[in-house]
């Protein structure tokens, strides 16, 4: 190759990689978008690591801008693990239809440590799509590992731990659909609303699809 023709090839990666590293340092600046949950127990508030976690930040997002979460259900709290919900209707207790699945980002590096919000699945890797869990422990066996997937942690509770803590105390057992690890009480997500960084822009609406059933497997891989 010509001399002439590697310096101009230089050159011109040498500029992409300039873009690139500027278009980083922008977004690195941008602030984290943080979601309000008002439930009937009290309010939490959740940082969503849309720098670590793009797709599944996202996607939480479109379901909390189109108001999916409204009277819906934490249906599911294993004390000193996890709370989950963000599925199931409050009044029928069925299950809400969703979007598409969203692709697994456990490999992000971030780490189901307590406190951190992550996308619940079954027990397929990219099965998550609305539902997600708050860990109230640290809970490293849902780290990804050369050999499986992991759950992706998208977000973390900055606002309202003590809420978070006071419904993994709540007396649980079998009711309605749900055989095990229900509240007795009904602990309700009231509404969620977006209050910090709500400039970023919506991604595109989709048909709804049915569900994937059985997202209550984020069970200890050991």
């Amino acid at each position: 190759m010509p001399t002439k023709s590697r310096t101009r090839l230089a050159l011109l990666a040498g500029l992409a990689l300039g873009f690139m590293v500027c278009q980083a340092a922008v977004h690195a600046d941008e602030p984290l978008p943080q979601v309000r949950v008002t439930t009937n127990v009290g309010d939490f508030v959740i940082e969503l690591r849309s720098d670590r976690a793009p797709l599944t930040a996202q996607n939480f997002l479109r379901y909390v801008r189109e108001g999916f979460y409204t009277n819906t259900l934490i249906h599911r709290v294993i004390a000193n693990f996890v709370i989950q919900g963000g599925g199931h209707d409050a009044a029928s207790q069925k299950i809400k239809p969703t979007h598409e699945n969203v692709f697994n980002e456990s490999g992000n590096g971030l780490q189901n440590k307590r406190g951190t919000v992550g996308m619940a699945r079954s027990e397929a890797p990219h099965s998550g799509n609305s539902q997600f869990y708050v860990n109230l422990v640290d809970n490293s066996d849902l780290d990804p590992v050369p050999t499986r997937w992991g759950y992706t942690v998208f977000g973390r509770v900055v606002q309202g731990m003590d809420v978070v803590d006071r419904i993994g105390e709540t007396a649980t057992g079998a009711t309605g659909p749900f055989k095990s690890d229900a509240p007795l009480k009904p602990v309700i997500i009231e509404k969620m609303e977006i209050i910090g960084a709500s400039s970023a822009p919506a991604p595109a609406t989709t048909t709804p699809v049915t569900p994937t059933p059985n997202q209550d497997n984020i069970l200890s891989p050991k």
